[in-house]
């Protein structure tokens, strides 16, 4: 029994490369959305190694564009933008100026393009599905608070950069529904309605997309908005 346990786990370290191997050089055939060494596409299905296709396009700028780029034309109006440096100490790298995705912002914004491609995948495959099944109807706009500040977290001179000092975050205050509905963060996360319920499963979807995501039960100064981050792995507080 014990050589036959041997021989299986001999097996398996052999098989388990090259199965990968051919992952790699496509000598399997495996859906796109299945393949980790494949391109993400917007459109594609979500499945395990979605989150970690996205996390291997931090720092591949033509990669992330070209990701982005496969969004249908109406989910995305984006422009890439040239590095530069908005502030002293905090430039801005692999950055493009998002107006507007499936949903309208109340200011457009710049954006990290890995941050930008998760924020599209979590609108596609999580905000508007919850919307959907929790009141029968899409968001239509989206209220945000901003993603690029030159500061350390809660402007603490002795603790690290925030997120927002690279244009890696996005504050999302309130949502409204097509039919002019408002859910705020701030006044509906409290309580047992519908409102309630589907600002909890907006930050559990995102989680699945961003490596942080903060609410307020994490800590006062996030009571008004989700932080939605790419540092980070599965932060769901």
């Amino acid at each position: 029994m014990k050589r036959l346990f041997q021989i299986l786990v001999l097996l398996l370290l052999i098989a388990a490369p090259l199965f990968v191997l051919g992952l790699h050089q496509q000598w399997w055939s495996v859906p796109r959305h299945w393949n980790p060494f494949m391109p993400l596409h917007v459109t594609d299905p979500v499945t395990p190694v979605t989150g970690w296709k996205l996390s291997r396009l931090e720092d591949r700028p033509q990669a992330c564009l070209d990701a982005l780029n496969t969004a249908p034309e109406d989910a995305l109006d984006h422009l890439p933008l040239e590095d530069y440096t908005p502030v002293e100490s905090c430039p801005l790298t692999n950055v493009v100026r998002v107006r507007r995705t499936g949903v309208t912002f109340n200011n457009s914004f710049v954006a990290r393009c890995p941050l930008a491609l998760a924020w599209v995948m979590f609108e596609r495959h999580g905000l508007q599905p919850a919307a959907r099944e929790q009141f029968d109807q899409p968001v239509q706009t989206v209220w945000h608070y901003g993603t690029f500040s030159c500061r350390n977290i809660y402007n603490r001179e002795e603790d690290r950069r925030s997120d927002h000092a690279t244009a890696s975050a996005l504050d999302l205050a309130a949502l409204t529904l097509a039919d002019g509905t408002r859910i705020s963060v701030q006044d509906d996360w409290d309580g047992e309605g519908d409102k309630a319920a589907f600002l909890r499963s907006l930050q559990n979807r995102a989680c699945e997309y961003f490596g942080t995501v903060l609410g307020p039960d994490y800590n006062q100064a996030h009571a008004d908005h989700f932080h939605l981050g790419l540092r980070g792995f599965r932060i769901c507080r």
